[in-house]
């Protein structure tokens, strides 16, 4: 939080305005006494400038999650970053699932699902599949923010049955 108290000149408060609003992109709020400059975490009550940075940061985690879970890339895109990490497409995956079968996936559904045009973030079958590629849940949001997947050891299309 910045403070410019009054009196200033209209030469202070643009100058004011235009350091700490214009280049450092904190709010600007006036009151009787003074002109202040709050970080998004700060809120003003009368005179009193009041910090929740912990509970603003909490906030902003889950608007970022809610944010992430609706992304959507097309099949070819999920396809493509797989094969390009793994080196499997669609019907390596249903094969490689097939042959090690997890408990309570529906091998249908899950070739029904392969077939969609696109794949939402919070479609659980998204996590599902990529836990079984041996991605965590990073690596998914990852792959819906960057359209590719990091390449990790373990299941490749020549460790197929």
């Amino acid at each position: 939080m910045q403070k410019l108290k009054k009196p200033f000149t209209k030469k202070e408060k643009l100058n004011f305005i235009v350091k700490f609003n214009h280049q450092m992109g904190l709010s600007i709020e006036e009151t009787e006494t003074a002109l202040y400059a709050l970080e998004p975490w700060e809120e003003l009550k009368g005179d009193e400038v009041i910090s929740n940075k912990e509970a603003w940061e909490k906030e902003q985690e889950q608007k970022e999650k809610e944010r992430i879970k609706i992304l959507a890339l097309t099949a070819a895109d999920v396809e493509r970053a797989i094969y390009k990490a793994k080196g499997m497409d669609f019907e390596d995956i249903v094969e490689f699932i097939k042959s090690n079968p997890p408990e309570g996936l529906d091998i249908k559904a899950l070739k029904i699902e392969l077939k969609a045009n696109n794949f939402y973030r919070g479609n659980p079958y998204v996590e599902q599949i990529g836990t079984l590629l041996g991605y965590t849940s990073e690596d998914i949001d990852y792959l819906f923010k960057n359209k590719e997947l990091p390449i990790k050891e373990g299941i490749k299309d020549d460790n197929l049955v």
